[in-house]
């Protein structure tokens, strides 16, 4: 936890919830031990949606597509690109989207984002980034270009459990070339030009940035 555990439970505690279905879908994914965007990170994809009504959104990172259905229920006018590589989850997403009626609204491109990304064309208003942290950094060219003017970039768990701010000799082996690249990306997203960015303590670490 990057926030005291009990303040996290209050705060989530007043929640008004989610629409029955998204609750059912997120149930279904932690009965099956699948990552979902935490509760605390679904509040503010809501308020993002209701705030800034974008109209293009892209995500990097679907799973079974839990995140684009909440974000395509507060975006409703938004139509969504969502990115994901995890051939055993591809197709659950797909029947997700279709079970919920978002097929029309909700594109998925399958395949690796490296590969994908500089495929894309266009702008998009709004970048939902939550996919393999140690790529953030290398996604970030092609996120840049992509981006509109003026358009917001949200990046989840870049905090990674608090482990961020040790040395990376107190981090295990195995766990060291995303804690690097991770500090490398946080850098660069507050020291890039184009860039306006704040770090927030909501969920395990969250980025959001403004296109200058």
């Amino acid at each position: 936890m990057i926030v005291d555990e009990r303040m996290t439970f209050f705060i989530n505690s007043l929640d008004p919830g989610l629409p029955a279905y998204l609750s059912e879908l997120e149930k279904e994914a932690l009965d099956t031990y699948v990552p979902i965007v935490r509760k605390d990170m679904q509040a503010y994809l809501k308020y993002e949606m209701l705030r800034a009504k974008p109209r293009k959104i892209l995500e990097v990172g679907t799973a079974i597509g839990f995140s684009a259905l909440l974000m395509s229920e507060y975006a409703p006018d938004a139509d969504i690109t969502t990115i994901e590589n995890y051939d055993k989850r591809i197709p659950i997403a797909r029947e997700n989207f279709v079970r919920f009626g978002k097929q029309d609204k909700i594109k998925l491109i399958e395949g690796d984002a490296l590969k994908i990304l500089p495929t894309l064309d266009g702008t998009y208003d709004f970048i939902f980034m939550d996919a393999a942290k140690g790529q953030y950094i290398n996604y970030l060219p092609d996120i840049l270009r992509l981006l509109s003017s003026g358009g917001i970039l949200v990046s989840d768990n870049v905090l990674q459990d608090g482990d961020i701010i040790e040395s990376k000799y107190a981090v295990v082996r195995r766990d060291r070339t995303i804690h690097t690249r991770m500090r490398d990306y946080l850098y660069e997203l507050k020291h890039n030009d184009s860039l306006t960015t704040v770090i927030l303590p909501v969920g395990d670490g969250i980025t959001v940035s403004v296109k200058n």
